[in-house]
């Protein structure tokens, strides 16, 4: 069958990878894809938010599927696009309806289906402009330090936890009134915070069924240490070394199952993955968030640890039968450390000719932020590539991929050399 990925990240790379491997897959187009996707499948320079060009080509090329990567297209409703057009209806798409996307493009809509569902999760308000005051009447209720949340998608970014009362007050004003975070924050959640230690859950649905990927856990802070600004992650850990059989078990009881169950109940079309942001307090898990998409860069670890065919899942999921799957998984840890440009997450160069990747052994190089420039791979990103390698335990692949980096030269290059310290 003839493929369509959309997106652009080492997440849409590392499905290529794992696609592409499928003797079901004959043809993979990645929409717009980067010069690593370019090396296994085709590229296309079309948006994954621009629907009519994305229909004109599926019927052009006679794509048989349509694989979602990024969250955008989702939250905007590319599921329903297909399924409410004659020409494009039998064709299956792996991600949620735009109803269903909503549990990552409204923090408040992700908020009330938790409490609904009895999923257990932070005690939340929400706020506007109009309700800026009782926001900063509700701060004075809660401990420091306090968690103020976008409502809309700010790519990872919209998320503040502060120490101080009073600056938190001013953070509420300068995201509901001076719109820190342009339209994303015209809404803003306030919830408690929650001390424990975070782990991501990723589940594969087809509305009805699921099965649970491979926990991971990464690192979303630019410095060592945990410190600095906020990225879009720098490395990558699966699986998760202390979850355990019994938090396993609570997190399916408590949180998957009641989760596809709403789907459900409430009617909501789902065929895709849920990323569930969890925090461990004290051995009983609560969500912090939800995602309507894999991670990156967790799917640069849970995904090269799947034996099962994707394409093959991706089928069961389409045509509801994920029940009749058995899920393989790898024994062996993954693991992926990020290389960004330098000054990211703030302002960075592109366009740095990157070295060595013909060098690289016992390791794969997912790309994130590339591109092709007279025959050079180039930086095109703030996150420029990851190096994911397997090992018998954590330690063991992490020491594979620093090794491997160490091959690897653009200017300005950066990355973290902590990543998995704090598991040890």
């Amino acid at each position: 069958m003839t493929i369509l990925l959309l997106g652009s990240g080492g997440r849409e790379h590392a499905f290529a990878w794992k696609m592409i491997q499928s003797p079901l897959c004959d043809t993979l187009f990645v929409a717009p894809g980067n010069a690593g996707t370019a090396s296994i499948a085709t590229n296309v320079a079309i948006s994954p938010t621009d629907f009519e060009a994305i229909k004109t080509f599926v019927i052009q090329e006679k794509v048989a599927m349509v694989v979602v990567g990024p969250e955008d297209p989702l939250v905007k409703g590319i599921y329903d696009f297909f399924l409410n057009d004659a020409a494009l209806s039998h064709i299956p798409v792996i991600g949620p309806s735009k109803i269903g996307a909503q549990l990552e493009g409204s923090k408040e809509f992700a908020k009330e289906f938790l409490i609904k569902h009895k999923i257990p999760t932070a005690a939340y308000d929400s706020f506007t402009a109009e309700t800026v005051e009782k926001g900063c009447k509700f701060l004075e209720t809660l401990q420091p330090p306090y968690v103020l949340k976008a409502d809309g998608l700010a790519a990872g970014k919209g998320v503040l936890i502060i120490q101080d009362l009073a600056e938190a007050k001013e953070e509420l004003r300068n995201m509901l009134v001076h719109q820190k975070f342009g339209d994303a924050s015209s809404k803003v959640v306030i919830e408690e915070f929650l001390d424990g230690i975070e782990l991501s859950c990723f589940v594969l649905t087809d509305g009805k069924n699921y099965k649970i990927l491979p926990t991971a856990k990464d690192y979303k802070r630019i410095g060592e240490g945990d410190t600095g600004l906020n990225t879009g992650g720098m490395g990558a850990v699966s699986p998760v070394p202390y979850v355990d059989a019994v938090l396993m078990e609570k997190i399916e009881t408590r949180i998957v199952k009641p989760t596809i169950d709403g789907f459900q109940k409430d009617g909501i079309p789902y065929k895709g993955f849920v990323f569930i942001g969890l925090i461990n307090v004290k051995n009983e898990p609560i969500v912090i968030e939800y995602n309507v998409r894999m991670g990156d860069p967790e799917t640069e670890v849970v995904i090269p640890r799947l034996k099962t065919d994707l394409v093959e899942l991706f089928l069961a999921v389409a045509n509801e039968k994920l029940d009749e799957i058995n899920l393989e998984v790898d024994e062996r840890s993954a693991t992926t450390i990020m290389v960004v440009s330098g000054g990211y997450p703030e302002d960075f160069e592109k366009g740095k000719v990157i070295s060595g990747l013909e060098t690289i052994e016992d390791s794969i190089v997912f790309h994130a932020g590339t591109k092709l420039d007279n025959g050079n791979v180039v930086s095109n990103g703030g996150r420029v590539l990851t190096v994911t390698s397997y090992g018998n335990n954590f330690e063991e692949a992490i020491k594979k991929s620093y090794q491997n980096i160490d091959k690897l030269n653009f200017d300005k290059m950066y990355f973290r050399k902590d990543i998995g310290n704090d598991l040890k």
